[in-house]
């Protein structure tokens, strides 16, 4: 059975609208790579905080520490799949929220 996801875009302060696809892309693409981390099963609402390098992640009203390497790469990811978007420069911040049900 298929959840239905909804996700939350904002970069630098600013709202990001995400048509289905991208709005799609985004919530299965973090919640891929989250799902991997210990302490992170069974997602039903996460938040991800980037700024300038530093990453918060809430899963489930839990924040989830990281180590340096999965930190690294959720970075990465995140930020270069976002940038691509239209609408988005430089980004010195991005919070993604995402509720699966």
């Amino acid at each position: 059975m298929q959840r239905k996801l909804n996700a939350d875009l904002t970069v630098n302060n600013q709202s990001i609208e995400l048509n289905p696809f991208a709005q799609e892309f985004l919530a299965r693409t973090v919640l891929g790579g989250i799902s991997s981390l210990r302490g992170a099963e069974n997602i039903r609402d996460l938040e991800l905080y980037v700024e300038r390098g530093d990453v918060k992640l809430v899963v489930n009203g839990e924040e989830l520490p990281l180590t340096p390497f999965p930190r690294d790469i959720i970075t990465s990811t995140i930020v270069g799949l976002v940038s691509s978007l239209k609408g988005v420069g430089k980004i010195d911040s991005l919070k993604i929220s995402i509720s699966a049900q």
